[in-house]
């Protein structure tokens, strides 16, 4: 599924109009059947690229709660699906519209409220889980608080890295400054007090050059680490809510960093999986939507085995009792 622009054109009364529709369809095929069979025209047709403030702004997990609680409230009196219809038809602001034109037109298909929400893009695999789970029992309402602290949780942990990632960023700037600019300094000072022994001058000389070729390895290395820790920064906010992708397995077999990033999916996947049972749903369901609450292979492929083997008639307890989990 995919979101789509189109340039229609119509014939009317007063002579030709030309609209600008979206359509959320598998193909560019099944849009122009779908202008066709509304009596229109293609012009032109063309993939929905968000622009840097739409991307910026559906990625805003504060944005991100205040649909969930737009739907929660109007799920009281209607269901999840006329709920998030109704919000959509009475967002005013154009960007906002143009973000929620791919769970319009889902739903407009005939698709249920987790593929309306799955197709906006916006929110996490973990979060998407948890009311999935929601949705299976009849529950979707109830299971809105815990998404609501699920995604509450990940912020904490997102100000958590970026912290990190930001001493380290000083800690890298500061070292390769005090390399580059001293440098020079050191080197001269070293030069200007030589020995005037012509013996010890050789020695002294080569010294001072081994000096200089270890000073310049440790300024193209932090060049190097710099880079390395801007490159990761743009690429996951490029990436985000992929299941996997180059620079994550390159992070992941960081020691320490791909520890924590386990255990951050550990958590996603086990807050899913217990919404899930207190919501009744069968085990076998659980397991599988549990390995899709998780971006990190690794987790997911401990549910995946875990479903494989439950189905062969394991004991539940002897088949979660497997790596990585300790």
């Amino acid at each position: 599924m995919k979101q789509w622009v189109a340039d229609v054109a119509y014939e009317t009364t007063s002579g030709p109009r030309k609209v600008t529709e979206s359509y959320y369809m598998p193909s560019e095929e099944d849009v122009r059947h779908a202008i066709a069979k509304a009596g229109g025209y293609v012009l032109r047709i063309r993939p929905h690229e968000r622009s840097a403030i739409e991307r910026l702004l559906a990625r805003s997990t504060w944005w991100q709660v205040q649909l969930l609680r737009g739907i929660q409230f109007r799920s009281t009196a209607t269901s999840p699906g006329v709920a998030l219809w109704k919000i959509i038809q009475a967002e005013t602001n154009p960007r906002r519209q143009n973000i929620l034109a791919p769970a319009r037109e889902a739903l407009a298909r005939g698709l249920g409220v987790i593929d309306a929400l799955r197709a906006l893009k916006i929110f996490d695999h973990g979060t998407i889980a948890i009311l999935a789970a929601s949705e299976r029992a009849n529950r979707l309402q109830d299971g809105i608080p815990h998404a609501i602290h699920s995604i509450a949780q990940k912020r904490k942990n997102s100000r958590a890295i970026a912290a990190t990632m930001s001493w380290l960023g000083i800690d890298v700037l500061m070292i390769t400054q005090s390399l580059f600019w001293g440098k020079d300094m050191v080197l001269e000072w070293f030069r200007g007090n030589a020995p005037t022994d012509p013996e010890e001058l050789e020695k002294y000389k080569r010294v001072v050059s081994n000096l200089e070729l270890t000073w310049d390895v440790l300024i193209y290395s932090c060049f190097a680490a710099g880079s390395f820790l801007v490159w990761c920064i743009i690429s996951f906010w490029m990436n985000r809510g992929k299941t996997d992708w180059p620079t994550a397995r390159v992070v992941r077999k960081i020691p320490l960093v791909g520890a924590y990033l386990r255990d951050l999916g550990f958590a996603d996947s086990m807050m899913a999986s217990a919404r899930m049972l207190r919501g009744l749903v069968p085990i076998d369901e659980a397991l599988k939507q549990a390995s899709e609450a998780t971006t990190v292979p690794e987790v997911a492929d401990y549910w995946t085995s875990a479903g494989v083997e439950l189905s062969r008639g394991v004991n539940l307890g002897s088949t979660l009792d497997r790596p990585p989990l300790t």
